[in-house]
């Protein structure tokens, strides 16, 4: 489930802000639909206060909410507070509203907003540090925190077409000084408590932060892409060299006051990865889990399933491996033999990395091309695979996915981690494509976004069970449509996969509900899928700072699964 970050709002928003007629692009209201939809609205306008950005990650800040992009969101102790009263505000403002005689739809919608809203509101009860609700403890890490989100999204999101909006870039980019002192003033109220990440996201944080901190303004992400961009639009003024001056007065000197938070913060820290050593630790936990997945399942549910998985996928793979020629070891061991094999690698060069992009892109196209015989709605959103800034690689995950703009003037964007090429060996390039672009993560994401008659609240929940449930599913669903018939190497990457998502349960419940150390959870993963040590360690911290979120992959395919069972039963 998204945080209130990401929870935000469209042009329903821009339409109560404005006084306009609201819904604009939301189903036709009928019964008692139009107190729903016009509370809505409300939420719409109050969240977009709240937090901007999410009008231009949804392509609507423009028109009524050009505003919008000028602006970040705060994140100070006192927003914090702001956001849990709101959250409990619309919590209790929905509830008045009585759903029985909506429609089965609007009771749907009715449902989502007040899952996402009280989910919420039950960890803003109980738990004070980090994000909102439960599942992200730690305002500062290794993927936490203004510096670690901001220059990614005003790269990749904000749109720089004219001399306002060049404006606009420079206008959040004097904010953004202070609002990586806002994470700064929460980090530190929240390590008071003891709510202190593990050592090493300490150490991959301040990592990432001196790189930052160091870099040029020639080199740095945050200044060089609107030099680069006005250049390009031949858009006159001196963006650049506010940029570069805002760069060296403002923000540099929040970096260096958060790397020295964080520096003092290392001496004590702890190398403990679960949550287990905070206060209320176990119910943060469970409430994480809840969350991510929507499901009511335990930490020992989660455990034994994930053990369950690897043992049958394992087995399937070690079929697959036999008939490929892979038969000496354990199945991690020749999944490692197939990762270290050198004509599985592309070139670690610039030139090999553009291959590796290109050869994606050919196989996004053929899969494209294919869809028609599995789907009846195709997005029209085009799907762009980018590299992930340096800046950021080193802690960033393998490949991640951010959906289009609901206008569709940015495309779905696959970004891949290409630090190393060595991580992304060709086998396993197919299904992760495949759960990033179609029919994966780009293929449910687009088509929310067209949907026509889905409120736009709807549209701005994301469910990490629902939507990475799907993705995985989809990699599922590739094999059914025939895409390994001739590649069983490919086919043996989509079980190592699958495996992957099995081997998050275990080490997952094993750090944060039964003490596993960072190491054990290492041991564990590679000797179950034989990943690259460095990609292994990626993920194993990932998951130490982002407690259930690991979980909502297998949990959210296994519910896609009994769904479509359900309906193939129903439907015949």
């Amino acid at each position: 489930m998204s945080t209130r970050r990401q929870f935000l709002a469209a042009s329903a928003a821009a339409s109560a802000l404005a006084g306009a007629p609201g819904l604009a692009m939301a189903q036709a209201a009928t019964g008692g639909a139009e107190k729903l939809n016009a509370l809505f609205d409300v939420f719409m306008a109050e969240n977009l206060r709240a937090a901007p950005e999410s009008a231009t990650s949804l392509g609507l800040d423009k028109d009524g909410l050009a505003w919008t992009k000028s602006a970040l969101a705060d994140f100070s102790l006192a927003a914090r507070a702001d956001s849990k009263a709101l959250t409990a505000s619309q919590l209790t403002r929905l509830r008045a509203i009585d759903r029985t005689p909506l429609s089965a739809m609007d009771q749907v919608n009715y449902d989502t907003v007040e899952f996402v809203l009280a989910t919420e509101d039950a960890g803003n009860r109980q738990f004070d540090f980090g994000a909102n609700g439960a599942g992200e403890p730690y305002v500062l890490s290794q993927l936490g925190g203004a510096y670690y989100s901001k220059p990614d999204f005003l790269d990749a999101q904000h749109s720089i077409e004219n001399r306002a909006d060049a404006d606009a870039y420079i206008a959040r980019l004097s904010e953004l000084g202070r609002r990586i002192d806002d994470d700064s003033e929460r980090a530190a109220h929240d390590m008071a408590q003891g709510v202190v990440p593990p050592d090493f996201a300490i150490d991959k944080a301040l990592i990432q932060l001196r790189q930052l901190n160091g870099q040029s303004a020639a080199d740095n992400t945050l200044t060089a892409s609107i030099a680069r961009r006005v250049k390009e639009k031949g858009i006159a003024g001196d963006h650049a060299e506010q940029a570069a001056r805002l760069l060296e007065e403002k923000i540099r000197p929040s970096l260096s006051r958060q790397i020295a938070l964080l520096e003092k913060a290392r001496v004590t820290a702890t190398h403990d990865a679960g949550i287990w050593k905070l206060k209320d630790g176990a119910a943060y936990y469970q409430q994480a889990l809840r969350a991510s997945t929507t499901a009511e399942i335990t930490p020992d549910e989660v455990h034994r399933i994930g053990l369950e998985l690897v043992a049958s996928l394992s087995a399937e793979a070690d079929r697959l491996m036999k008939k490929a020629g892979y038969s000496k070891g354990t199945v991690g061991h020749r999944y490692r033999a197939m990762y270290d094999d050198p004509k599985q690698h592309y070139p670690n060069t610039d030139a090999g990395k553009q291959q590796l992009i290109d050869d994606l892109n050919a196989r996004v196209k053929a899969t494209e091309a294919r869809l028609p015989e599995y789907f009846g709605t195709l997005p029209k959103a085009r799907l762009e695979i980018r590299r992930v800034p340096a800046a950021t690689e080193a802690g960033a995950p393998l490949g991640y996915y951010n959906s289009p703009t609901i206008d569709g003037s940015r495309p779905g964007i696959y970004w891949i981690n290409l630090r190393d090429t060595a991580e992304q060996p060709r086998f396993v390039l197919p299904t992760l494509t495949y759960h990033e672009g179609t029919p994966g993560h780009h293929l449910e994401g687009a088509l929310t976004n067209e949907a026509k008659g889905l409120p736009l609240i709807r549209k701005a929940i994301w469910f990490s069970g629902y939507g990475e449930g799907w993705a995985l599913y989809a990699e599922q669903l590739a094999v059914e449509m025939g895409v390994y018939k001739d590649d069983p190497l490919g086919h043996i990457g989509m079980l190592h996969d699958a495996t992957f998502r099995a081997v998050r349960l275990v080490v997952d419940s094993g750090m944060h509900a039964k003490r596993w150390s960072r190491e054990q959870a290492l041991k564990y993963y590679i000797d179950n899928i034989g990943d690259a040590e460095t990609a292994a360690i990626t993920e194993i911290e990932r998951y130490a700072v982002w407690p259930g979120q690991a979980c909502s992959y297998m949990v959210g395919k296994l519910t896609w699964l009994r769904l479509r069972e359900k309906a193939r039963r129903a439907l015949g």
